[in-house]
């Protein structure tokens, strides 16, 4: 069965997931590219290094984010997010998304791009703020679909 996820199930998607894919457009070229983030409140968390994706969101804020749970071809849900990225510059705001960032359950098999300092895992107690190199933004949802499959797997 195809059917349309609900707000609460969208939330939970997105609230359980770990990577997604964010989309952004600047200059005449589309990009996307998957991203570690957390979700709280209707923000996407992230981080980064300067590059492409930096750039081109400061020229075009407007940006398209992606994010699917899928046990096999026949169960599968897909959450899809517009709305619009945030530099977040302000110290206290910076390590107020650090923490989010910091608060998610990451599987125990991790890629160094999910470390968010040098020390990681143990973070200390001091401003983690300076501790996390590059950019911290957030991109604000201001509009949500989802969609699921779920049907008996076939075997061939």
């Amino acid at each position: 069965m195809l059917g349309e996820l609900g707000e609460e199930a969208i939330k939970v998607i997105l609230k359980h997931q770990l990577i997604g894919q964010i989309g952004c457009h600047a200059d005449d070229l589309t990009y996307i590219v998957p991203i570690s983030y957390a979700y709280q409140n209707d923000y996407i968390y992230a981080y980064s290094r300067e590059g492409m994706k930096i750039d081109m969101m400061r020229k075009n804020p407007k940006v398209c984010f992606e994010v699917h749970a899928m046990e096999n071809m026949a169960n599968w849900q897909c959450v899809v997010t517009w709305g619009e990225f945030e530099e977040i510059t302000d110290e206290p705001e910076r390590e107020a998304a650090i923490k989010i960032l910091l608060q998610r359950n990451l599987p125990a098999i991790r890629s160094e791009k999910t470390h968010l300092t040098k020390s990681w895992p143990l973070v200390g107690n001091k401003d983690l703020s300076k501790d996390v190199e590059g950019i911290v933004f957030r991109i604000k949802i201001t509009k949500k679909t989802g969609r699921y499959e779920n049907k008996e797997v076939i075997p061939y």
